[in-house]
């Protein structure tokens, strides 16, 4: 009786103490909870019910005259018909060769810039680095006026580009895809009927092909040059933490320098390469600042994404219910593109195909093994 008397009163001590503990903690987090409620949850909230509603910017959205109307602003833009629907299909194309070219350029930059200044020969790595990486910290405005006036049609760009004997074009002047540029040259400046007659989102298949437009190639170039440092200083870190051992057994098995880097270095640094990959995508499907800095869309909203006709949507348009419902498709592809690629990253298994490559040399390792295994217990036989 006395022992049962003493686990419960044990018992009690423990939950009153897990009780206390379970209050502080929530004490704790507490103020993280209500900040993040307060600007992060309620306002994702209004502008969800925004996106339902007919608000057109004045007075409160949860007003009386404000009407909930559905999905007719997600019907609008996806298939209206109308123009709403077309800018809509614009934007998503422009935005779509952005990321395209953007994110892997940008990483393969960034980490053959980060294996170049890794490497122990290389003399003055911390210069490198720094002038690598000074782009990133630049105000993105700035990079923007400073691009409008290298890519002007008499400036740097062009005049360098006459020395090689080519006519550079009006870099924020050119609506035309490069695509089709390229096409032109030899004699293709139409498409087959069935990418001419046929249309997605207001925009005929012909016209999804056309690739960016010149204006949004010189963009292109500009989030290469000003991202590769950020994602090379992640990289840096990454190829620092790996083991020297792995690259010692790769050599002592003969594997040159770039087997040991695509079959050795780059498999370990697939988490990295993920999050580089992540948020390059997040980064280049959000693109704001350098569209309303350098262009504000043109020449003929060739240069429009979807984050800027939100904007302008709202901003210009006053049609608050289009503009917040262009932001939540944003964030739908934004996390469905990355879901996709967290698939296409993810780890696998060694194939039997590639396992059969393995197994002679598995096999011939272990008979030699089992070979001097034998000849070792011969040898003390002898003694």
């Amino acid at each position: 009786m006395t022992v049962t008397s003493g686990s419960k009163a044990t018992s009690s001590r423990r939950a009153a103490i897990a009780g206390r503990e379970g209050v502080a903690g929530w004490l704790f987090t507490l103020p993280i909870i209500v900040i993040l409620g307060l600007f992060l949850v309620v306002p994702v909230g209004m502008a969800l019910w925004v996106s339902f509603s007919d608000w057109s910017g004045r007075g409160s959205p949860f007003s009386g005259d404000v009407s909930f109307i559905g999905f007719n602003n997600y019907q609008d833009l996806l298939g209206g018909g109308g123009l709403a629907e077309r800018d809509f299909g614009i934007s998503l194309r422009n935005n779509a060769w952005y990321v395209l070219l953007v994110v892997p350029l940008q990483t393969a930059v960034s980490l053959f810039l980060a294996v170049m200044v890794n490497r122990a020969i290389l003399r003055g790595r911390g210069f490198f680095r720094t002038a690598f990486y000074f782009p990133s910290v630049t105000s993105s405005v700035a990079i923007t006026v400073l691009w409008l006036f290298l890519f002007g049609a008499t400036r740097a760009v062009n005049k360098l580009l006459s020395y090689l004997g080519v006519n550079g074009p009006n870099w924020f002047a050119d609506p035309s895809g490069i695509v089709h540029n390229f096409l032109a040259l030899f004699g293709v400046t139409s498409g087959p009927a069935v990418l001419t007659d046929n249309m997605a989102l207001g925009v005929s298949y012909w016209d999804w092909l056309s690739g960016p437009s010149v204006a949004m190639t010189a963009f292109i170039l500009m989030a290469i040059f000003t991202t590769s440092g950020t994602f090379m200083l992640l990289f840096i870190a990454a190829l620092q933490n790996l083991s020297g051992e792995t690259q010692e057994a790769a050599m002592m098995d003969g594997a040159n320098g770039w087997q040991r880097f695509w079959r050795v270095t780059l498999p370990q640094l697939r988490p990295v390469l993920f999050t580089v990959l992540t948020l390059g995508l997040i980064g280049t499907w959000q693109v704001f600042d350098q569209i309303y800095t350098g262009t504000q869309g043109g020449p003929g909203k060739t240069t429009v994404t979807p984050a800027y006709l939100s904007y302008t949507s709202a901003f210009s348009n006053q049609e608050w219910g289009k503009g917040s419902a262009i932001a939540f498709m944003l964030f739908v592809i934004i996390v469905v593109l990355t879901l996709v690629q967290r698939w296409v990253l993810r780890e696998r298994g060694v194939s039997r195909r590639r396992m059969r490559a393995y197994l002679p040399a598995a096999s011939a390792t272990n008979s030699s093994a089992l070979a001097v295994a034998a000849v070792a217990e011969k040898k003390d036989e002898v003694r």
